[in-house]
């Protein structure tokens, strides 16, 4: 039983990405793809290309904070930061790329949090809040959006049944998100004991960890969601804050998707997500975005991978 549960969560991987290749291909069905997404990826000026470059600095650097933020409400300071960096770095490099981040993470941080002490609960603890942090900016950014432009969850009209795409639906969501964040808040503030519900819990952290945690989330998807917009034509660009609603949704539904880097699944929705936009210039944005974020930090993060196994090896010899 445990078995069939283990692959579980691959099966709905591989489902949902063959799944959306296939509604990809109808899209695209007798369009020369290629040669299109080719001559968009040249079309698009060199600065922004830096423009995005620091978009991904942005989010990586928000990401080594996670890990930072866990590891002071575990009480240890005793990592240097950039040890820490490097070890957020490679963990969501490999973590997004191959799915299951909450797991594939946990193993390479134990890995590397072992070597400076930590336990393997230190270590469970480290990687539950990062995923808390990250859901709280989700939760955050997505009620600040919806609140602000509840219209937004009409681009899933088609999607979603229409009780849900309504924008007084949205604005209720949106309220009732920043209703959340704001009981959470009060929460650390007071030190309320946790909140159980079942075998669920959450631990509510000290206000100067929360506070940090307030910064740290958003600005990890305002990074990621900046990858994609300095990516994308000016002509018809719909603006930041329709690119950023738009990807929190489509990478929220690629993450519960569990297909190895969202694949298929981010593309399908955001492209369905920016009608204003022509579908080959967002095709090359979102490959641009796969560039930056999950392609080139993969292959860093395989030479620091590399680079640590062989000196943990090099002194492991050096001790016999």
């Amino acid at each position: 039983m445990r078995k069939l549960a283990e692959l579980f969560w691959p099966i709905i991987g591989f489902t949902a990405v063959v799944a959306s290749f296939s509604l990809l291909y109808h899209e695209f069905q007798g369009e020369s793809v290629g040669a299109e997404v080719w001559a968009n990826l040249k079309a698009i000026p060199f600065s922004h290309y830096l423009l995005a470059g620091l978009s991904t600095l942005l989010a990586y650097a928000a990401l080594a904070w996670y890990d930072q933020i866990a590891l002071l409400h575990l009480g240890v300071r005793h990592i240097s930061w950039v040890f820490i960096s490097l070890c957020s770095f490679t963990t969501y490099a490999l973590s997004h790329n191959i799915g299951a981040s909450v797991f594939s993470g946990a193993m390479v941080r134990y890995r590397a949090y072992s070597t400076k002490g930590l336990t393997a609960a230190q270590v469970a603890g480290l990687v539950l809040l990062c995923s808390y942090t990250f859901a709280f900016g989700n939760v955050l950014l997505g009620g600040v959006l919806l609140t602000y432009d509840p219209s937004m969850m009409q681009r899933l009209s088609g999607f979603l049944p229409d009780l849900i795409t309504h924008p007084a639906t949205a604005r209720i969501v949106g309220l009732s998100c920043l209703g959340f964040v704001g009981v959470y808040v009060a929460a650390s503030l007071m030190h309320l004991p946790p909140f159980r519900w079942g075998r669920f819990e959450i631990q509510y952290p000290r206000p100067e960890i929360m506070v940090r945690q307030l910064f740290a989330a958003p600005a990890e998807l305002i990074g990621a969601a900046g990858i994609i917009y300095f990516a994308l034509p000016e002509i018809g660009n719909p603006g930041y804050i329709a690119v950023l609603g738009a990807f929190l949704l489509s990478f929220s539904a690629a993450l519960v998707s569990h297909a190895p880097g969202g694949l298929g699944v981010f593309e399908l929705l955001f492209i369905n997500l920016m009608p204003e936009v022509p579908r080959f210039k967002v095709l090359a944005a979102l490959l641009v975005w796969r560039l930056f974020y999950l392609i080139i930090p993969l292959l860093a993060a395989l030479v620091v991978v590399i680079l640590f196994e062989r000196r943990k090896l090099v002194d492991k010899i050096k001790s016999l």
